[in-house]
This record gives structure tokens, sequence and C-alpha cells, in this order.
């Protein structure tokens, strides 16, 4: 396998990998690295090289271990201490991030960037244990004390006005005025976020839907603040009616910076018409991530702190799963580490008990986990949670009366995946990622008569307002 033919081979291929990941295709870039590494495995590029594809991908727990395996070849390897570092902060693993930033400033001392980087982790460490130390088990809700009747919209406001109650009017104003670059005033964003909390918490963490004669259901997957993306979804399949409802599976904020838009839109739309408009929570809708990746931030630039606190609360409640027509489970992440587990354990989940997913359990589980398709179960690719192959999908959906899962989580090269013998099926809404990866966005389109009708979408110009705009900590925009 070290032969010197299999080396030049190999590294024809790193070349060609490198030519794929500068065109933003890091899935084909990857493939090519694999193809090197079967052919020749002692060269520690190649390993460092996939971890930062993997880092584009998301799999940080992949791009760890590849940039581990490049400093057992050679300890002396700069970027492989420095990927390493940027996925341990993915995965909010600040502690091990700073000793490999620190690494890198031990062989480079006057890497500023290192000691930078290595400065702000060590602070991220030191606010993680503080919030942790005055922590509270169960803190009073962010509404008390919040006299939304009492703030005043000012006389110079030029939106349409909100009462007791959302109207289409107010959305569509709401549309014009976000696409313009304008916000609604807090009292309403207040109003929007306190009337879905409500209404979302009274729903059962499975909610249970059909699709009735002369209605239709479409499915979206991740959205991640890309606000002039869901409006293309909107303009090509049409919005939200009494007739045509939508199905959001999850991560709708985060990242992309109108996340605070995207959030109002489809809140607003749940609270004018709670059955034409479905949530599922992601990932993302949770604290550790919106702190890191942007939600927290933007909510603070363009609201204020208490805002955050209300959407947090409001994020906890939301279902984890719907399951359509008795055939299709969507949840945002997939399955579990239990082949037990069933739909019954779903329906009894009291999600109110637990606000955020936690490393273990069930809710962790359908937030996080990942299809793979070697059979049985894997260690993450992304350093959370867990994956799964084909002959789990398979005994869940036979165990559970299912045709497939639905699922999100994950980018899509053409926006959406059939895997695992058609059982699991990925969509990814949120096109040309993150401004850099040159994917496509999809959506699924469903009748009356349960079929999945796949619908290609290409991303479309958005104002010239970077992703991670709002993000806290600069070690994210690396990624």
């Amino acid at each position: 396998m070290a032969s010197p033919d299999n080396r030049e081979a190999a590294t024809a291929l790193k070349v060609k990998g490198n030519k794929a990941f500068t065109s933003h295709d890091w899935p084909t870039a990857i493939d090519f690295y694999n193809q090197a590494i079967e052919l020749y495995d002692k060269d520690p590029s190649f390993f460092c090289n996939r971890a930062q594809a993997h880092i584009k991908l998301e799999a940080y727990g992949f791009a760890i271990a590849d940039a581990t395996k490049a400093l057992e070849l050679d300890d002396g390897y700069l970027k492989a201490y420095w990927r390493r570092a940027l996925a341990n902060s993915a995965i909010l693993n600040y502690r091990e991030a700073v000793k490999d930033f620190k690494a890198v400033l031990k062989r480079d001392p006057s890497n500023r960037d290192a000691k930078l980087k290595a400065a702000e982790c060590e602070k991220l460490v030191r606010r993680l244990e503080f919030e942790k130390a005055i922590e509270v088990s169960d803190p009073p809700s962010a509404f008390e004390g919040l006299d939304i009747g009492a703030i005043n919209v000012e006389e110079g406001y030029d939106g349409v006005r909100l009462g007791d109650e959302m109207t289409q009017e107010f959305i569509d104003d709401m549309i014009v005025r976000f696409k313009e670059g304008k916000k609604i005033h807090r009292k309403y964003a207040f109003q929007i976020v306190k009337a879905v909390k409500d209404i979302v918490y009274a729903e059962p963490t499975m909610v249970e839907i059909g699709v009735d004669e002369g209605k239709r259901l479409t499915v979206c997957g991740d959205t991640h603040g890309q606000f002039f993306d869901l409006l293309e979804i909107f303009r090509l399949n049409g919005f939200p009616t009494d007739t045509h409802a939508y199905l959001f599976n999850g991560d709708f904020v985060d990242r992309g910076s109108w996340s605070t838009e995207i959030a109002l839109l489809l809140y607003a739309y749940k609270w004018l018409r709670p059955n034409g408009i479905f949530l599922n929570r992601g990932n993302h809708e949770t604290d550790d991530m919106n702190k890191v990746y942007g939600f927290e931030g933007e909510c603070k630039a363009k609201y204020n702190e208490t805002m955050f606190k209300v959407f947090s609360e409001s994020f906890s409640a939301l279902p984890l799963a719907t399951l359509i027509g008795n055939k299709f489970l969507v949840l945002h992440g997939g399955l579990f580490s239990n082949d037990k587990t069933s739909l019954e354990d779903i329906r009894k989940l009291n999600r109110h008990n637990q606000k955020q997913p936690g490393q273990q359990g069930l809710m962790m589980e359908m937030l996080w986990t990942d299809p793979q398709t070697e059979p049985g179960r894997g260690p993450s690719k992304r350093g959370v949670g867990l994956q799964f192959g084909p002959d789990v999908t398979k005994r869940f959906c036979e165990n559970n009366g299912l045709e497939a899962i639905i699922r999100s989580h994950e980018v899509r090269m053409n926006g959406y995946e059939v895997e695992h013998d058609g059982r699991c099926i990925t969509v990814f809404s949120a096109p040309k990622y993150c401004d850099t990866t040159e994917n496509k966005g999809a959506f699924i389109k469903i009748g009356p008569e349960l079929k999945l009708e796949y619908q290609v979408f290409e991303a479309v110009p958005h104002p010239d307002i970077k992703p991670m705009a709002y993000a806290q900590s600069s070690l994210m925009s690396m990624m």
C-alpha cells in the first residue's frame, strides 16, 4: 500500500479532491480523498484535507478523527492542529480546542491568529462554567414581568398595526418590510412569539396529521436563516393557505443572517393558521447552538435580549416529530440507539420536562442522529449523537407500520436524497448553504394519496450580508 506508484496515484487523486473542494463540492472532494487514502495512507495531508471537507459538511466528529490521524503521521502538522481545534469549537468542546490552538502557538509563537483563538476559547470556557454555576433548574418564564400590552408603538411606525389577532394584511406587510431590511415593532414580535408559544405548547410531542381530499402538504427541511430562499419556496409553491399546509422540519434559525425574519414569518403564519403550518424542533432551536451560531446575537442586534429569551422558551415548546397519514414519520435528525423505541415512546415523551436536548436520550437522538450506509449503528460523524444504518431504518419502519422516515439536518447537494432502500429520505431547503456550498434546495409535495413529489430549486440573490454576521464567536465564521 505504501509503494511509490501508489503514492503518485494517490497524490493525483488528492489534486482532484482539492479541485472539487475549490468548487465547493465537498462530498466529491471527500470521495477523492477517500480513494487517495485507500491507495496510500501514510500522507498526513490526505487526512488533513479530508478533515477540512468534513468541517464544511459539519461532520465535525469525522474531522476530529482525520486531523488526529494526520497528527499521528506528523505531530508537527500545524494545519491539522488548527482544523481539529475548529472542529472541536463547532461542537462547543472549547477545552480541547484551546489545547490545539496552544499546540500551534508552541510550534509557531508568532501566530497571532492562534493566540487570539486560544484566548477566545478560554473566554468561552469561562462563560460556560459561569452559566452552569448560575443555572436555575426551573427558571421563571421569560414572559413573566413582560407587559406586552404596555409597550408603546410610536406614532411614526410606518407598518401595518397588529391587534389581538394575526391578519394576512399584517403578514403581507411584514414580508415587504423584511425584504426592505426593516423590522416589525418589538411589541408585535413579542405578541407573535407569545401566541405561538402557547399554540405549540398545547400540541403533542408527535403531531399526527393527514392530507384530506382537495388539500396538500409541503414538507421543508432546514432553512437556516436564508429568508430570501424561503420566499423563493413560497413563490414557486405558494404561500400557506387553508388548503395548502406546510411542515418545516427544524433548523429555521442560525448561520443565515435573517433568522429572526424566518422565525417571525413562520410563527405569524402559525398564529394565523394553526392547522396550516406545522413546526418541528431542530437541533438549532436550542440554546447552546443559538448562543454560538448567530441567533442570540441577531435577536439582540435587531430587537433585545428579552426577544432571544422568549424565542428560546417557544423553541423548547415545539413538537419533536410529525406523523403524516400513519405512513411517514418526519423528525429533524433521525432514529434511535435502541431498536425497541417506538412511535408510542415518542407520543409519551414529555418534552416540557426537558427544555434542552442534552447529550443523551430520545430528544437528543431525534434532533441529532444521521443515517449511514453501513448496517448497524456507528459513532456520530458530528461528535454528537450516533449514526444508524439501513437495517435499523428497516426494522423501525416495519415495527411501526411506516413507509419511510423523512428527516433533514444535513446538506444534500441535490436538495434531497432517498436512502436505505427508500425508507430514509433527507430534505434540505437551504440552497447554496452559507453562501459557500454549491447545493440545491428541495421540498416535498404530498397530496391526499400520500405520494411524495420532490421539487428542487436554486438559491436566489440576497442583500450583501454574510452568513454568521451575528455569531458571537469569530471561530464559527472560519468553518
